[in-house]
């Protein structure tokens, strides 16, 4: 029987589930362990972003908070009775391929041995500081710091430089607003606008040791107090040396590099975004999981998860050819589409079109059917239609919170089973087709989004 690494290991320095706190770990170490702010909620809807096969309990608010999935994930490993393979307190310090299996140290001084590896570490730890003239004097001097660290909207004076237009960034600078900050929002190839207390502007060029900042159409704000960073994070794999995976841009050959590479923006070249395609150790002896930027998550693990299985338990059914191919087309695709350079090229990598997403979906699922041990699930209608209204329903989810309403929306709802989630959000689309439109539109934030 095959032996695989099936614990997953935490360096929260916690026991259990149950001594799990329900705040955001808080900013201490470096980087912090968890980029979680304070009020951070899901930009999904959780129907659309859950696993398939277990539903968040009835009455859930649509758009939940941080210490809500926990939980949620807390009573999916309990009910699939994962608990008595996760070992807590404990990190993962070294892996290295020898002897046809993974030798895997953890923080305990253990050397454990494996024939699979399932690498599912994240990618949200590292964070990504762009590199900007100036920049490093202001993060030397406390006055910039990246969104890893902030929590809530306090101790950063009264004019805010926020710098990135992803949720997170978009956040922030949402909060800063409501609790009266002036709030310069940085967002690349924006037109500048001006209201009250926020001004949008494009990409920053020079920060100056002043509190000036010098941004794109030579536009230039003064007396800035403090600049989040609300700008990524890198891949980051520090348990593995080079010869499992190298940190560098790959080369482009007509044949594949026999070196697996981390350009800190993508893992290449992955079959299926999953199986390393190298020449070190077996292409399926080990997977990289959840390395997709802005999909709804946890069906996308759930199917990688079945695939990884599959592919585990019988490695012939992964066709190397096929898959090297499809890593060959996706790169001419690419550079078609003006990815002109290595950085393009790996930024674009794993952000996927809508249609891609769940085509990936489904054939993750089809290929794991193959086993004979699951369906080949695919992807409703209802999740394609949310996913794509996802900016406009969390627009009306937010008002109506705001309006105390929000918990009548929900309450006793998901007791018949998800058709009654699907009916609500129904509801709330049309809600939002009733009622004279605030904020961002659709259009501008999907461009925002993606």
């Amino acid at each position: 029987m095959v032996r695989a690494l099936c614990q997953f290991f935490s360096t929260r320095g916690l026991k259990d589930l149950g001594s799990l706190n329900r705040c955001p770990a808080p900013p201490t170490d470096d980087p912090p362990l968890s980029p979680l702010y304070d009020s951070m909620t899901t930009n999904l809807p959780h129907p659309v972003m859950g696993y398939t096969e277990y539903l968040f309990p009835p009455s859930t608010p649509l758009f939940p908070v941080a210490a809500t999935v926990r939980t949620y994930l807390e009573s999916y490993a309990s009910h699939f009775n994962l608990i008595p393979f996760i070992r807590f307190n404990v990190s993962v310090t070294h892996a290295t391929w020898v002897h046809n299996r993974w030798r895997v140290t953890i923080s305990t001084g253990e050397t454990l041995e494996f024939d699979n590896l399932v690498v599912a570490n994240g990618h949200y730890r590292l964070p990504n500081v762009p590199d900007i003239p100036g920049l490093d004097h202001w993060i030397t001097t406390n006055m910039a710091s990246h969104s890893a660290w902030y929590r809530r909207p306090h101790e950063f004076g009264r004019k805010v430089l926020v710098v990135g237009d992803g949720p997170s960034g978009r956040d922030i600078a949402a909060e800063m607003r409501n609790h009266g900050r002036t709030v310069v929002h940085s967002v690349s190839g924006s037109v500048p606008r001006d209201d009250q207390y926020f001004k949008l502007r494009g990409k920053p060029l020079h920060f100056f040791d002043d509190g000036r900042v010098l941004f794109e159409q030579g536009i230039v704000e003064e007396n800035i107090d403090h600049c989040i960073l609300a700008t990524g994070f890198q891949m980051d794999f520090p348990f593995f040396n080079d010869d499992t995976i190298r940190i560098g841009d790959a080369p482009l050959h007509p044949l594949l590099p026999p070196d697996l590479y981390n350009s800190r923006c993508h893992v290449f070249p992955l079959a299926k975004y999953l199986f390393p395609l190298q020449s070190h150790y077996p292409v399926t002896s080990v997977a990289f999981m959840s390395l997709l930027f802005r999909v709804a998550p946890f069906p996308i693990a759930e199917a990688q998860a079945r695939a990884v299985v599959w592919a585990f338990a019988d490695p012939a059914s992964l066709d190397l050819k096929r898959e090297a191919d499809s890593v060959f087309s996706k790169s001419h695709a690419l550079i078609a589409a003006g990815a002109s350079s290595p950085l393009q090229l790996a930024k674009a990598w794993f952000r996927l079109s809508l249609a891609e997403q769940w085509d990936y979906r489904d054939e993750l699922f089809a290929y794991a059917a193959e086993s004979g041990d699951c369906p080949a699930t695919k992807v409703t209608p209802w999740e394609k239609e949310f996913y794509a209204n996802k900016n406009v329903l969390r627009t009306a989810w937010v008002e109506l919170e705001r309006k105390n309403e929000s918990q009548r929306w929900v309450e006793g709802i998901g007791e018949g089973g998800v058709q009654e989630w699907v009916e609500v959000l129904y509801r709330l689309l049309q809600y939002t087709q009733n009622r004279p439109s605030e904020g961002l539109g659709q259009q501008e934030a999907n461009k925002l989004e993606n």
